[in-house]
């Protein structure tokens, strides 16, 4: 309560992250060595959800936003999967929901991993966008433990490289229209 809602965008280095989900670890496919020869590092989180990949080209945004006021969770993963719905929409990417799957699908592709934590109900970690990222790393891990289906990026989709400032500038407007006091 000291200070206002945020949202924090990053990249990261190449990192595998764990979740909370029991089980997460077996959907780690390539060992110890294969994860160093592609220089991908292998970190446990606690953030909710399975294993994902985070990497260069890749718009990872953390929302630190109280949830004080309307303590539903579900609600919260609603509005956030919204936010990237309407942003790539703007990109001319019509994507969706996926009936019993965290994260924003274009068909049968899911092209944004959503994983948030809470704790007095505030939240951290939260979503991260494909943009232009190095999918091959996506092949060392089952993404978010969901074995019928494959990943995407903008990049893949719109067959050219996309400008992720223009991406994070179009999230943070959709975001502030979803959660007007960030």
């Amino acid at each position: 309560g000291s200070i206002a809602d945020h949202l924090v965008f990053t990249q990261h280095q190449p990192v595998y992250t764990l979740g909370l989900r029991k089980g997460a670890d077996r959907h780690l496919i390539w060992d110890a060595a294969a994860c160093q020869a592609h220089g991908i590092e292998v970190v446990r989180s606690n953030r909710g959800g399975d294993i994902t990949y985070h990497g260069p080209g890749q718009l990872v945004g953390y929302p630190i936003i109280s949830l004080q006021a309307r303590r539903d969770l579900h609600a919260y993963l609603r509005d956030l999967e919204s936010v990237v719905i309407k942003t790539l929409k703007r990109f001319g990417l019509s994507s969706q929901r996926r009936s019993g799957k965290t994260g924003i699908w274009l068909g049968s592709r899911k092209i944004c991993a959503i994983g948030v934590a809470v704790r007095s109900w505030v939240t951290y970690h939260g979503f991260a966008l494909n943009v232009n990222t190095d999918m091959k790393h996506f092949a060392g891990i089952v993404p978010c433990g969901i074995s019928d289906a494959s990943v995407t990026s903008m990049a893949d989709e719109l067959a050219a490289p996309v400008d992720l400032h223009a991406v994070q500038a179009t999230l943070a407007v959709e975001f502030k229209n979803v959660f007007p006091n960030t």
